[in-house]
């Protein structure tokens, strides 16, 4: 006998919350029930998502005919409330990233070399690899050339290589 009376009270909880819900549309003329989201806050800021609505009339009706009743049939002239603030689109992007062409970053370069900068001659020079390093670097001591730069890229390279042959993920992918 207790266990039938425990069945039929979600039954009677969606019933009144089907009276509710039916009053409150016909108080907001809306044509649908989900249309009464925007007049239910929720805790975390913003109105009820239509699947909390939905889920809540289910599992939790007497909360929901609560709510409902607090926010749209006993107040006069029920609010919509404000969507939740969410982070603009893009927003984890770097705005601060800036493009620049070919001919403005040779540009750069040649100024910095002209300054004397090395830390910014080695972030704007092109990464290059490291057969094509130790080509550029014969020619140059055949020419009797010593370039700092050169030397620079081609310790990058080796180390970067050194880094690669040490992963045992990339040796995998090698083989």
């Amino acid at each position: 006998m207790v266990a039938l009376e425990q069945e039929t009270r979600p039954v009677k909880g969606l019933k009144e919350v089907e009276e509710v819900i039916s009053k409150a549309i016909k108080k907001i003329g809306a044509k649908k029930e989900n249309e009464l989201c925007k007049y239910l806050p929720m805790k975390s800021g913003g109105y009820m998502h239509h699947f909390t609505l939905k889920k809540m009339k289910i599992k939790q009706p007497q909360e929901l005919a609560a709510i409902i009743e607090k926010h749209v049939v006993n107040v006069d002239r029920p609010v919509i409330i404000a969507p939740k603030q969410r982070a603009p689109r893009g927003s984890r992007k770097r705005r601060d990233h800036m493009n620049f062409t070919r001919m403005q970053l040779e540009r750069m370069l040649s100024i910095a070399r002209l300054a004397g900068d090395k830390e910014i001659i080695t972030i704007l020079s092109p990464k290059k690899s490291l057969a094509s390093c130790k080509r550029e670097l014969i020619q140059a001591i055949r020419h009797n050339k010593a370039e700092q730069e050169l030397w620079n890229s081609y310790v990058e390279a080796v180390q970067a290589h050194q880094i690669l042959a040490n992963d045992p993920n990339y040796a995998f992918a090698q083989n």
